[in-house]
């Protein structure tokens, strides 16, 4: 069987359009792939008066928009303080929560937003001191799955 230089060309027309539309579909998916939260982040902290570090841990969980976890830090004499997220929420790579600690009968809220990465969450603490509103930069790392 003969092939005509036109019959050729429709075939090449042809594998070229069917090459472009496996590439399209194949990228669609890894394009709307969002990070996800989900896991365990670590992050230090100055100590007091020249002290050591402080590593603290934030354990996220995603369900759909809703965002829910908890985080650990040092307490005194050695104790860890565990307290739940609150008002958790990701659009796209934004995310957000709020973290409410009591301390002698007085409520201290933390509100945390950041970029959420593959490795890391990064972004602002706000909170108040003596009255006075303020805030910290913050960046967390994800730490690797232990298995």
């Amino acid at each position: 069987m003969q092939r005509t230089p036109q019959a050729v060309t429709t075939l090449l027309k042809l594998a070229a359009c069917a090459l472009l539309t496996l590439g399209t579909v194949t990228q669609a998916p890894a394009e709307d792939k969002k990070p996800d939260p989900t896991g365990t982040w670590t992050w230090t902290t100055p100590g007091r008066n020249g002290g050591p570090e402080r590593k603290s841990t934030l354990k996220l969980k995603l369900d759909g928009d809703k965002l829910t976890g908890n985080v650990s830090s040092p307490g005194r004499e050695g104790a860890v303080n565990e307290t739940a997220i609150a008002d958790g929420k990701v659009k796209g790579e934004d995310v957000s929560f709020t973290v409410t600690r009591e301390y002698n009968g007085n409520k201290m809220v933390q509100k945390y937003n950041g970029k959420l990465s593959a490795a890391s969450l990064k972004g602002k603490i706000e909170f108040e001191r003596n009255g006075e509103a303020q805030s910290r930069d913050w960046e967390a790392k994800r730490e690797a799955d232990k298995k």
